[in-house]
């Protein structure tokens, strides 16, 4: 995987940490802010930076990225240096006040967390009464402003079963859908994982969904950790898989300053911290993000390691490997592994 340079087309800010839910899902456990989180300046140091290193996107998340008060000022600055902005938020503060100042920024998308297709179960998740409601009020909001919006929905059996329900709320709004599970980080408890059954019915309601209904009915598709090489579901990503983009052209870069490949990742794979040494020093050091820079395919684990898909796949998402096995490159909800044991393929 050597190559002479790497460009980090797409970057992922976690604005703060700070967040008004506490998801039971929640992978980076947000809540209060984490100690000494970058000042506007300082992350507008890290916004020319990536233009100067050619990144196309960035996106603002959390916690909640709305939570902190030059929100508008660093999403100006991001596009004011010609890169393309998307926003991951829960919903609660979006008002038409905010919408406002969004369509402003003509963001590249909103996305928003819907993670039940009842008021009862997002509102557990979300551990925030109301805040079903108040998603479907930001999701009304946003479309009338004519922002392009998207809806994220991450999975546990706390709400598989409510797939088809959130479908019905968003077909025909012109809101794209992207499903993703969730990992054993954070508050998220294992006892909460999808089986590997509910997992590969998962794979098949977004295939079937997007047979069902066209692009203009409802974009819908799976994350990075859906897939890859299935028999029988190869109509799950819009893009083949072709391996973890994590340091190769996606870097994640904490509300404290701490940089990874993608903020997914534990802070097991922090590479070191941009109050220290320079983002782009960071980016070019020869060890950065070595377990994709440097992959071979002996690093590959469990099933991977006899996969012919190997090579390429590099053993599914990074992030969901190492929460769920431990180890990195044995992805543990591989389609193609899955079909072997369903259907003795």
């Amino acid at each position: 995987m050597f190559k002479e340079r790497y460009i980090p087309y797409y970057a992922l800010f976690e604005l703060t940490l700070k967040c008004n839910m506490r998801c039971l899902h929640c992978g980076s456990s947000a809540g209060n802010r984490r100690v000494k989180e970058l000042s506007t300046e300082e992350w507008k140091g890290v916004i020319k930076e990536l233009s100067d290193m050619e990144c196309k996107l960035v996106t603002l998340l959390g916690g909640e990225p709305f939570i902190r008060r030059d929100w508008f000022e660093i999403s100006k600055e991001i596009k004011d240096r010609g890169m393309d902005l998307t926003i991951i938020s829960n919903g609660l503060l979006i008002n038409e006040r905010l919408v406002s100042k969004l369509r402003t920024l003509e963001p590249y998308t909103i996305a928003i967390s819907l993670d039940g297709g009842t008021e009862k179960t997002h509102d557990y998740i979300r551990q925030v009464n109301g805040s079903f409601k108040q998603v479907m009020k930001a999701l009304e909001l946003l479309r009338s402003a004519d922002i392009n919006t998207s809806v994220i929905t991450t999975l546990s059996k706390m709400n598989f079963k409510e797939l088809p329900k959130i479908r019905e709320l968003l077909v025909g709004r012109n809101i794209a859908w992207q499903i993703q599970i969730a990992s054993i980080v954070g508050r998220f408890q294992k006892e909460q994982m999808l089986s590997k059954e509910e997992f590969y019915s998962a794979g098949l309601f977004i295939a079937t969904s997007r047979e069902k209904y066209s692009i203009d009915e409802l974009p819908v598709t799976g994350a990075h950790c859906f897939g890859y090489h299935s028999r029988i579901l190869p109509n799950v990503n819009i893009t083949p898989w072709k391996g973890c983009p994590a340091g190769l052209f996606t870097v994640g870069i904490q509300s404290d300053g701490g940089v990874k490949g993608c903020l997914s990742l534990s802070d097991d794979f922090i590479e070191g911290n941009i109050r220290k040494i320079s983002l782009h020093e960071l980016w070019n050091n020869p060890n950065f993000a070595s377990y994709n820079r440097n992959f071979k395919k002996h690093d590959l684990n469990g099933d991977c390691a006899k996969c012919r898909f190997g090579k390429s796949c590099r053993g599914g998402c990074l992030s969901v490997s190492t929460s769920v096995t431990g180890k990195p490159h044995a992805d543990p909800y591989c389609f193609r592994i899955i079909e072997k044991s369903l259907f003795n393929m």
